[in-house]
């Protein structure tokens, strides 16, 4: 089969003692990757390995100790080999042998040299997912917004990480001396200083990401399966943003923490900052609040600005990301599946589709890799 272009696109994946694969080694092809097999038989499993070649805790968030293979003797490990623009590249991620299982202690590789950080691989590829627990993201709580928003931020920012760290770490210090009902002045506005700092960066990060973004929706057709979307985000420091100079939101942030110390002490909690701002979705064509479409809308809403952003990052990194669909085609109508098809097809990505039917994917016979997954063991399909 034809390669997919500029893309990034997984060659070979290696899994050991991850969830239920107790050694796997399946060679990828650069087209789509149909996974098909009964449920619970390790699909996802296997979509979350690959989403772990970016930083974080992928696309379950779990901790590291469920990862790992139960009854195992060792921890587990991943390792890829990548072909891309910048050519053949190895990264391995997972908890060494010995190593605690903790949150925090997995490693990262690249071509046999340990990585600073889990940052690294940004370097060398992106990784973005859809998966069915999403299906309630318009309608659950913010913060599972705010992470989905923050992941499509880090995929053109390879730095809103560790600022976001960096601002968790402070908020957690300051919450601490609130709970300690502690009085010192300097140490609360040395916390809040580097709070306001961070806090407007990842503020001023996500609005210019909603920017972009609402800009590659618009090229999407106004009359098409997927329908655009009006995105905004609802959040103090996000109205901020561009009415004023950074340095000037970031005293006016640094100010309302520090008048706020009594409110935030009987709290329990710092009640203001970009932890507390929201993605607001409208459905364009209806002119209707995403949390009140049907589900099939939210669907194909959500699908439609995956895809929009999936343009976005190859344009802004020269990287398009590998996605991850996990039981797509079963949510999705036989037009819409179609429409999907065709959109992957123009991206030239690798995407990766999990589903119990072969046949929803039948279409795409000839331009991609069917394979069946079976308890820890991986085979081509046959006759998809």
């Amino acid at each position: 089969m034809s390669g997919r272009g500029g893309s990034t696109y997984f060659r070979k994946l290696t899994i050991t003692n991850f969830r239920n694969y107790s050694a796997l080694s399946v060679d990828l092809e650069p087209v789509v990757i149909v996974l098909t097999g009964d449920n619970g038989a390790g699909k996802t499993n296997l979509l979350e390995a690959v989403s772990l070649f970016m930083p974080g805790r992928g696309l379950r968030r779990a901790s590291y100790g469920e990862m790992a293979r139960e009854g195992a003797t060792c921890n587990f490990a991943l390792h890829a080999r990548l072909d891309g623009s910048a050519g053949i590249v190895d990264i391995g991620t997972g908890v060494s042998i010995g190593g605690s299982l903790s949150d925090g202690a997995r490693k990262v590789r690249i071509n046999g040299a340990p990585a600073r950080s889990a940052e690294a691989m940004l370097e060398w590829l992106r990784v973005m997912w859809l998966t069915p627990a999403m299906d309630a993201l318009f309608t659950g709580p913010a913060s599972d917004r705010r992470r989905f928003l923050d992941r499509l931020v880090l995929a053109i920012d390879a730095s809103h990480g560790q600022r976001a760290l960096a601002y968790e770490k402070a908020m957690r210090g300051r919450n601490r001396l609130l709970a300690d009902n502690s009085r010192n002045n300097a140490w609360f506005d040395a916390i809040e200083t580097q709070m306001a700092e961070t806090g407007v960066a990842i503020a001023a990060a996500r609005v210019e990401l909603v920017r972009l973004l609402a800009g590659m929706i618009e090229r999407l057709p106004g009359d098409g399966l997927f329908p655009q979307a009006d995105i905004g985000l609802s959040g103090a420091l996000e109205m901020e943003i561009g009415a004023r100079p950074a340095v000037e939101v970031e005293e006016k942030f640094r100010n309302a923490l520090a008048t706020g110390r009594e409110r935030d002490r009987a709290a329990g909690r710092t009640l203001d900052g970009p932890h507390r701002s929201d993605l607001v979705v409208r459905h364009r064509p209806k002119a209707m609040p995403a949390e009140l479409c049907s589900t099939g809308e939210q669907k194909a809403l959500l699908v439609g600005i995956m895809l929009s952003h999936a343009r976005l990052t190859g344009e802004m990194s020269g990287m398009t990301p590998i996605l991850l669909l996990d039981e797509i085609a079963a949510h999705l109508d036989a037009g819409r599946r179609a429409a999907l098809f065709s959109i992957l097809d123009d991206l030239k990505c690798q995407a990766f589709m999990t589903g119990t039917d072969a046949t929803l994917f039948s279409s795409l016979t000839g331009r991609a890799q069917f394979l069946t997954v079976n308890h820890g063991t991986i085979s081509p399909t046959d006759n998809p």
